[in-house]
Order: C-alpha cells, then structure tokens, then sequence
C-alpha cells in the first residue's frame, strides 16, 4: 500500500518530466527544421545569383540576350514550381521601349583628318539626313555640292524678345532654301553669346532634311575657322537611327481565390556591358549586378516559393520580375498601364539590392508611410537578426515607385548603396547570403502578419529630393524618366519646395527655364545647373497641351 502511496504522489513529477522531453524534443525538431530550411535557402539564393550575375548573361542589358537568358531562367523556376504564369504569352509580357533617335557608334566628323568628339564638339540635329561626305569647306564660301555655313547670331538677336520664334523652324528653313540652291550639308554654329537652345531632340517628330544638318560648337568655330576664309577638309559619316528595344516582364500568380492580391516584385535586367551611359566606371566590361539586382530576382523566387506552400490564403500573390528598371522603370509602368490581370491590389512589395547586408548600413525599408498599417506590422514581427532604418517615402528610384503613383500602399527593401555600384565588380562573392536569408524570412513574415488584416488603407506621402545628382538649386519635381516626348514630364512635387509652391502637378512637362530650353530629363539638369540660390527666373511648362509661365526664386 505505501509503495503505491508513493507512486501515485510522484506521478505528476513524472508526467510533467515526460511533457518537458517531449516539449524539447518538438522544440528541437523545430528548430532542427528551420535551421535546414535556412541553410537551403541560403544555398538557392547563392545558386540563382551565381548563375544571374554570371559573365555568360553579359550584364543582363534591356533588350539583349543575357536579359531573354535571365528571362529564360527565370521562367524555369516558376514552371518547377508549378506556379500559374500571368504574363500575355506564358510567363512573359512583352514591350517595346522607345528611346527615341540616337547618332550610331559607327558615325564620325573629322577636320583635317582630326576626329571630333560627337557632343563635346558637334552634334547633328534630330532632323538631320544620314550621309557620307569629304568635302574641302570655309565659312566664307557657298559653293554648290559643298557644305554651307549657317551662323544664327544675327537672328538670335532679332529675336530676343520674342517668346514666339522657334530656332529650330528657322533652321529647318534655311536648310530647305541652302538644299534648293545646291548645298550638300548645313554647318550650323553661333557666333554671338546669345543662348541658342539648339539641341539634339531625340524625340523630335519633324520631318527629316533632304541633306545633313551638323552643329558646332563654339569652341570648334574659335579652333578651326576663326580665318572665315581657311579652307578645311571635313569628313562626316552620319546615321541617325530609330532606338528601340523589346523587353519582357516575367508574371506569375499564386491563386488563393481571396478578394485581393499582394504584389511582390524585383527588377533583374542590369547594365550589359555599360553602353546605356549608366554605368560609374569607364570599362567596357560587362557588370554582372550581383546586388543589383540578382539579389532582388533570386529572393523574390524563394519568397515566391515560400508563398506556394504558406497557408496564409486571404490574398492572392502577384510576382513580377520587371526589365527596363535601369532606364526608368519601364516594366513596372508598362505593366500598371497594362496588367496582365485583372486584381484588386492589396500592397506591393519590392526588392531592390537586398544582397549586402551589414550593420553600418542597416536595412532600409521604405514606403513605410504609405499603410498606417506599417507600423503595427513592424512592432508585432520578430525580427532579431536585423537591424532596420525606415524611410516613410512611398517614391523613389525604383519599381514600386510606380505602384506607389497609382494609390497602391508599397514596402521597398534595400540595404544601401556601396563603392561596387554600377560597376563590374558588382559581383556574387560579395553577397551577404545569410543576411539576405533574414530579409526574405522578415518580408514573409509580414506577408503572414498581414494575411488577416484585410485591404490595407494607402496613405499618400512626401516626395524625395534625388539624391543622384547635386545642385545648389531644385525645383522640388520628380522627373518620369519613362517619358518619350519632349520636355521633362514630372511625376511629383517635394512638399514645400518651389514645384509645389508654384502649383506643379504630376503629368506637367517642364520646356524651359529662363532663356534655357531643355528636350529631355539630362537637358534639364544642364539648364538647371546654370542657376545659384537667390536667382529670379521664369519657368515654362506645357499642361493638357497649354503653355503656362511661372515667375520663381531659386
């Protein structure tokens, strides 16, 4: 009888032992799992950038066949995966990028057998004939079959105070009226002071000369004929072109018949071998954009992966792998213009350099102002293993910047720039896997969070300065880089900076400041650049096809 007495009282001792081996048995099989399913992780990230940042897909460039190979690749994944393609054939959504006119590598203008540097010292204007020619010249001489000189000082002058003369149109004449009378070229140039706001407008729509049209600049004029009666010999190759390219889009779609659908994205074309001017260093080698962003294309894969088997089923998930990033956004626009499916858009989240995680830089996560639901999201997650910085901005230079403008709430991973941006030692060895590992948890951690919370309230918020270029004046606008015609068309104001004061609105084209007329985003940085705080000037724009005039104070 005892020893059962003593059983019966040390039952509880031992049931509450067994329930502990057990509970650490479960705990350790747990944690035994999520550590395999961390180090698999880590290894498939490292796979998909070794094989996207490799030098066989050459930099990854729009329109190039190492973009249609990391395309290919891409395709693959989600076609192991069994996830359901959403583009407009298969997987894939075509576009056409327009880039307008461009000079080809092949042209050349040389006095004296001395070969200028097309830009620096000429340039041709965008109705300007291709043509070969060599052919002895001198300002003083209009001889027929020769190159004429055309100088515009005198009709600058003229035409100072009038608001209504286009030089352009006047040169168009002159060519016409010198082709008519024999001439083989027009030589344009401009002996006076006067801003001549002559310009190689690559979206220029005017009809196209019978003969070319070649403009020098000053400098060339001072070098070579400041005798207007020196002869020279100039030699010009010139082809002007059409400039377009076919990108793609890769769309798949996890359907969980929920009212509404989270989108999550990454860009995965790059910069080839840096011949679109974007790249920081001058090799004419290819930039494998390891960080940038193979990074963000093999963590949106395995965070696409991680969806498929999640049971967080209260919203469909949308996965866009997005090209033409590196020439302003051009996937991400074309597809809010044309989506390949018809959603309701809950949030975007986008990926964009995740790869290089440290602890001086920490993880950037913006769009944080743009929910109010971001902030309850952030404290009810764990997140230990990173450090992380908030930016509230729902704008910025990359793709969820344009679901940003069409009133969709966006989170934007980044862990910083570093000294191996844009430039060809942007490579996979130098990629945090493990850290990378941690953010593709965190985001589906709050993909989970948020599995409950319905449709996100979106929240408009301020704009960003440009952080790209410096200058001692802004405007306070956000250019749309994606735009094809002339002028700067503006995406955005910056709260209390000039744009806003004045009454800028997103889609107005900027044409001109002061006397400066610009035809393009980096013609208005120049123009921009003329000017210094405390400058009072005049500020032109064209709004629904009207021009409007705004007196502003740098």
């Amino acid at each position: 009888m005892y020893k059962w007495i003593i059983l019966l009282l040390l039952f509880p001792t031992m049931s509450n032992a067994q329930n502990k081996r057990v509970k650490n048995k479960q705990a350790k099989q747990i944690r035994l799992a999520q550590e395999k399913a961390n180090a698999e992780l880590v290894s498939n990230l490292k796979k998909h950038i070794k094989i996207l940042a490799s030098d066989s897909l050459e930099g990854r460039r729009t329109g190039t066949n190492g973009e249609l190979a990391a395309m290919n690749y891409i395709v693959n994944q989600y076609a192991q995966l069994g996830i359901e393609p959403k583009g407009t054939n298969g997987y894939v959504q075509e576009f056409e990028i327009n880039e307008g006119k461009k000079v080809t590598d092949n042209s050349f203008l040389k006095i004296d057998n001395t070969s200028l540097t097309l830009n620096d010292d000429y340039y041709p204007l965008a109705f300007s004939s291709n043509a070969m020619l060599s052919s002895n010249v001198a300002i003083a001489l209009k001889e027929k079959s020769h190159p004429w000189f055309l100088d515009v000082s005198d009709i600058l002058e003229e035409n100072k105070t009038n608001p209504h003369f286009d030089i352009n149109e006047y040169i168009i004449t002159q060519t016409k009226d010198a082709s008519q009378k024999g001439a083989s070229a027009i030589f344009v140039y401009n002996s006076s002071t006067i801003t001549d706001n002559i310009l190689f407008n690559k979206n220029d729509k005017s009809e196209v000369q019978s003969i070319p049209v070649i403009y020098f600049k000053p400098t060339i004029i001072k070098k070579y004929f400041s005798d207007v009666t020196a002869t020279k010999n100039i030699e010009l190759s010139l082809t002007i072109q059409k400039n377009t390219r076919l990108a793609r889009n890769v769309i798949a779609y996890i359907n969980n018949n929920a009212a509404n659908t989270i989108i999550v994205g990454a860009h995965y074309d790059h910069l080839g071998y840096g011949e679109d001017k974007n790249a920081l260093d001058a090799l004419h080698e290819i930039h494998n954009g390891a960080d940038d962003n193979a990074s963000g294309t093999a963590a949106l894969i395995e965070l696409a992966k991680k969806l498929k088997q999640s049971s967080a089923k209260n919203n469909n998930y949308l996965i866009i792998h997005f090209s033409g990033e590196e020439l302003g956004l051009f996937g991400s626009k074309y597809w809010i213009e044309n989506p390949t499916i018809n959603i309701t858009p809950n949030y975007m989240i986008n990926m964009d350099m995740v790869g290089r995680y440290d602890t001086a830089h920490k993880l950037t996560v913006g769009g944080y102002g743009t929910s109010p639901l971001w902030g309850s999201v952030f404290t009810s997650i764990s997140n230990q293993n990173l450090i992380i910085k908030f930016d509230s901005t729902g704008s910025g230079p990359s793709d969820h910047a344009s679901f940003y403008r069409a009133n969709i709430p966006v989170l934007f991973f980044f862990t910083g720039s570093h000294s191996d941006y844009h430039k060809t030692t942007d490579d996979w060895e130098k990629i945090n896997y493990a850290g990378e590992k941690d953010i593709v948890n965190l985001i589906y951690n709050i993909i989970e969070y948020t599995d409950t919370k319905g449709k996100l309230i979106f929240n408009k918020t301020s704009e960003p300065q440009s952080a790209r270029v410096s200058f001692s004046v802004s405007l306070g606008v956000i250019p749309d880089y994606g735009f094809t015609g002339t002028g700067m068309r503006i995406e955005g104001v910056s709260n209390g900076k000039i744009g806003e004061k004045i009454g800028l609105k997103s889609g107005d084209i900027l044409i001109q400041l002061g006397e400066y007329k610009f035809v393009d985003v980096t013609s208005y940085m120049k123009a921009l650049s003329k000017f210094k705080k405390g400058d009072a000037t005049q500020l032109h724009i064209l709004r629904d096809n009207k021009e409007m005039v705004f007196d502003i104070v740098f």
